[in-house]
């Protein structure tokens, strides 16, 4: 089993940052894991915003690159992203995902509203 607990959500007006987190736990986690976040608006799709490879190496989604950054500390397993120059349009419910989006574990989500 692997729990994924996510942090940092909240309610920040348009150009404004927040920090999420999401702690990784449980018999089955590996630091091997490929981790990421993933964002589902009202009435769209969940969408890749970032992932990281246990070896560092990471990939973003058009529409957040160069604002967000995703990094992880895998001596605390745990996975953040840095999220910068918000805009509207981020507003989405963020789950963290470990393992991978086909097979992977999912944790509850954290809310982000960005005000106009």
């Amino acid at each position: 089993q692997v729990q994924l607990v996510e942090s940092g959500g909240g309610l920040v007006q348009a150009g404004g940052s927040l920090r999420l987190s999401c702690a990784a736990s449980g018999s089955s986690f590996s630091v091997k894991f490929s981790m990421g976040w993933y964002r589902q608006a009202p009435g769209k799709q969940r969408e890749l915003v970032a992932a990281i490879t246990s070896g560092g190496s990471t990939n973003y989604a058009s529409s957040v690159k160069g604002r967000f950054t995703i990094s992880r500390d895998n001596t605390k397993n745990t996975v953040y992203l840095q999220m910068n120059s918000l805009k509207p349009e981020d507003t989405a419910l963020y789950y963290c995902n470990a393992g991978g989006s086909y097979s992977g574990y999912w944790g509850q989500g954290t809310q982000v509203t960005v005000s106009s």
